[in-house]
């Protein structure tokens, strides 16, 4: 993966956790682990998305 990819991704994390923060909607800390997994392109978004749903469907 490109560093600039990273790099964006790592920017809209960063911007997603203020949003987050700002609204009084704070991620949980497997999210956020997940979202740095993502950001440094350990895994897809698909992989993410799918460790969510299986966190929160049970």
């Amino acid at each position: 993966m490109q560093s600039v990819d990273l790099k964006k991704r790592r920017r809209a994390v960063k911007i997603a956790n203020a949003v987050n923060s700002i609204e009084d909607v704070p991620a949980s800390e497997s999210s956020k682990l997940l979202s740095d997994r993502w950001s440094n392109g350990e895994i897809s978004i698909e992989q993410m998305r799918a460790e969510l749903l299986m966190k929160y469907k049970r």
